[in-house]
């Protein structure tokens, strides 16, 4: 049976810890008794199990969010409207607990976990008043007797896929658009951050979601007979994903079997380019905010970053400089700045990438290695120098190293910058309102941030281009859990 370690959470409402799956408004375990363990990525301890759960399981929590939407699909979307803004100020109550449980299961800092917390919950607040503007179209006709009307209806039982760096907000994203549109939804959070998904149930049914509504199913070793049916299933007709690129394709065949609707936000390999022309202590800002968020662990991180040749010894130097400055440690340590990588696999992945900068020719500015102790820590890491040909050109690295690498003209580093089969983020900074244009518009990318390392909030399409994904989420994404209907009047 799955159970928590009470004493670790340290929470002013420990019943927001939940140690089961969540299907058809009931708390259940693993048929055959399987659990899989979570811990502290920066102590290494051990803060509870949640159920292994397989396949059939995973049938009834479909099951339930297809007998659910026989009745939430026909809701009022301000009905809906106002059960997603009583969830949303759940999630501003909780806060500081929401943010604790990001803490202990991610890693990241208190300060960042609040920061999630508050971003994740704004997702509910906008797609709660997204709800009531899901407006139809009257198209005039070409005949005289005809009227062409235009509704939108929801397109059924979602099945949602999450990753762990965000652990709260990578699932109202997708959630608070699934219910606005009057869709169910069946979720698979991420083995080594389940907490914050069933702390989300918890709260839905708090908000007055209905049994079914929302399920959750948590999965380790039996992840692909589950990920399977979440996407083959007849009785799911949308899948949303966020992860990495190969587990995207794999998904997108499964779900190409019965040609279902799909949202994909896959990797990135983001180009972050400081032209002569701008200014170098805003853009050491904004590679701070963009490249060492979350220890370098999201998906629109700078991963390559093009510094022109006039500038470049100044914006190392400063970055460096900056960079010394942080403090690794424990998330629940007010003092520190940066938390752990989430796993080994993490660490190792850091340390090849900057062996084999350095190989290169690279040189290390700060950091370069894995902090000594428990918990699975990387020095946050400025390296100079990197040549062409690095591993950061074709691998996003996940983790707290900033690669910088020199360029000359303009031409040049568009052509450096684009030289990826993926196109998620791209970043610069430049003065040269000629430029901002220019550049924003050759970058192959879904967003762009010009003069800014920060993008990401509710209100904007967040999504990407070549194979960093497919449809947007945030913005008018409700669209992606809406089916048109064209209603054509006739006889008149």
């Amino acid at each position: 049976m799955a159970s928590t370690n009470a004493n670790v959470w340290g929470l002013h409402d420990p019943s927001l810890i939940k140690h089961q799956s969540y299907i058809d408004g009931k708390w259940v375990n693993a048929k055959e008794g399987g659990t899989i363990l979570v811990t502290n990525p920066a102590t290494d301890e051990e803060l509870g199990t949640v159920p292994e759960m397989g396949l059939e399981e995973t049938k009834s929590a479909i099951a339930a969010a297809g007998k659910a939407f026989a009745s939430w699909g026909k809701t009022t979307a301000r009905h809906r409207h106002h059960i997603l803004m009583k969830f949303y100020s759940l999630m501003q109550e909780h806060n500081d607990d929401l943010a604790r449980i990001i803490t202990l299961e991610n890693g990241k800092t208190l300060t960042e976990a609040k920061g999630e917390n508050a971003y994740s919950a704004s997702f509910m607040e906008w797609y709660a008043e997204e709800a009531v503007r899901t407006y139809g179209e009257h198209i005039p006709s070409p005949f005289t007797n005809i009227r062409n009307v235009v509704i939108k209806q929801p397109v059924g039982v979602v099945s949602i896929f999450t990753p762990w760096n965000f652990p709260s907000a990578m699932i109202t994203r997708k959630l608070g658009a699934a219910l606005a549109a009057g869709c169910t939804a069946v979720i698979k959070p991420p083995p080594e951050t389940p907490f914050s998904a069933l702390a989300l149930a918890e709260l839905s049914r708090r908000a007055g979601v209905p049994d079914g509504v929302i399920n959750i199913v948590t999965t380790q070793k039996n992840v692909v007979e589950v990920g399977c049916e979440m996407c083959e299933s007849n009785t799911v007709k949308k899948v949303s994903f966020t992860g990495s690129t190969p587990v995207a394709k794999s998904l997108y065949g499964m779900a190409a079997s019965t040609l279902k609707k799909i949202s994909i936000e896959a990797g990135g390999n983001a180009p972050f380019i400081v032209f002569d022309d701008a200014d170098i202590d805003q853009a050491v800002e904004g590679a701070i905010a963009c490249k060492f968020r979350c220890s370098g662990q999201t998906c629109v991180c700078a991963n390559r970053i093009y510094v022109q040749s006039s500038v470049y010894a100044d914006f190392a130097s400063k970055l460096a400089e900056k960079v010394a400055a942080f403090k690794v440690g424990n998330g629940l340590d007010e003092t520190t700045t940066h938390g752990p990588l989430i796993h080994e696999r993490a660490v190792s992945k850091a340390t090849r990438h900057v062996e084999d900068a350095v190989s290169r020719g690279a040189q290390v500015l700060v950091g370069g290695k894995r902090v000594d102790g428990t918990g699975t820590f990387f020095a946050p890491t400025v390296l100079s120098e990197v040549p062409a040909g690095a591993l950061f050109d074709v691998e996003e690295t996940f983790g707290p190293v900033a690669a910088l690498t020199k360029f000359e003209t303009e031409e040049e580093v568009i052509a450096l910058a684009n030289d990826t089969n993926v196109g998620l983020a791209g970043y610069f900074f430049s003065r040269d309102v000629g430029r901002v244009w220019r550049v924003a518009e050759a970058l192959e990318v879904g967003m762009v941030g010009a003069n800014t390392g920060l993008i990401s909030h509710a209100t904007i399409p967040f999504g990407g281009v070549k194979q960093s994904g497919i449809g947007r989420e945030g913005g008018h994404g409700i669209e992606e859990y809406l089916n048109q209907k064209l209603i054509a009047f006739g006889g008149i």
